[in-house]
């Protein structure tokens, strides 16, 4: 599947900015299942520097800064990219998920050192014997792990409500277990804090998720929406395999990733730092254009 992405961010002020200086990451990742074929960063108004550089995870960051009087800024970003078919082992054929652990703890496992970059507590996620208990009610002794992990999204997804209204880009995961609402974000960082907190590697990702409208109706321009997922580690002969608790199935053609990291702190996708403007309103829009 092809997709031209078309991703616009726009602040406007109440009054001029003097100078401000961000960091955006929208650039698809090129992996496995993704070929990034072609991206264009538009910044209005022009930067006085735009500079580009990988960060620790192998994100594609663009660092640009204006120095100049601006009541408005927008930030456009355009990409070309290829979601080839994904190749999973099926879930009953996926290793006991306690050899996972042992072999990425005891440095055996080809892919330890990457793996434990997403074992440990981050900014957002914190392991507790909370999320441990949840999780270890479908992670019960010599089970397959993706069958267990498939098991525990789906628990996830009939116990929690999508609720826009419930939760805040701040809300951390131990809250949104409280009320079991939220959106996608909320979800993809409860259910990796339930994996750490039985020893196994899981990572947040950031992406794009093609929409598909109702029969009869019109797609939408501008409609679609930044989503989020999770990466789980299942060992060397499986890899990392992405799950989407939103939506309660394993990421296909329609999930473009853009950033992965520890939890959303270290993928947000626009920050930054301004100098006056007083209040300020945001409108986000999000095209996922299937091509031939």
């Amino acid at each position: 599947m092809k997709y031209k992405i078309t991703h616009t961010t726009s602040y406007t002020y109440e009054s001029p900015v003097r100078v401000c200086h961000n960091l955006v990451m929208l650039t698809p990742r090129s992996d496995a299942h993704v070929r990034l074929h072609s991206h264009r960063l538009r910044v209005t108004p022009k930067p006085q520097s735009l500079h580009q550089r990988q960060d620790f995870f192998g994100n594609l960051l663009h660092a640009f800064s204006i120095e100049e009087n601006h009541r408005q800024l927008k930030v456009s970003s355009i990409s070309r990219v290829r979601v080839l078919n994904r190749s999973i082992t099926p879930a009953e054929q996926t290793p006991p998920w306690e050899r996972v652990v042992n072999h990425v703890a005891d440095a055996i496992d080809s892919q330890w050192l990457e793996a434990s970059a997403y074992l440990f507590d981050s900014r957002r996620i914190q392991r507790s014997s909370v999320f441990a208990d949840y999780a270890l009610q479908d992670f019960t002794p010599g089970r397959p792990i993706l069958l267990c992990a498939r098991e525990l999204i789906a628990r996830l997804h009939r116990e929690f409500s999508y609720d826009t209204t419930a939760t805040f880009v701040n809300t951390l995961p131990h809250e949104t277990f409280a009320i079991k609402r939220g959106v996608c974000q909320d979800f993809a960082q409860v259910a990796i804090s339930c994996f750490r907190s039985i020893g196994l590697a899981a990572r947040y990702v950031s992406g794009y998720l093609r929409t598909i409208p109702p029969a009869g109706q019109e797609r939408l321009i501008g409609a679609d929406q930044s989503h989020a997922w999770i990466s789980l580690y299942c060992g060397a002969d499986t890899g990392w395999v992405d799950l989407d608790p939103t939506n309660n199935c394993i990421c296909a053609k329609d999930h473009i990733p853009i950033a992965w990291g520890r939890d959303y702190q270290d993928v947000v996708p626009v920050r930054g730092v301004f100098l006056g403007g007083g209040q300020h309103t945001l409108a986000v829009s999000v095209d996922v254009l299937p091509i031939a």
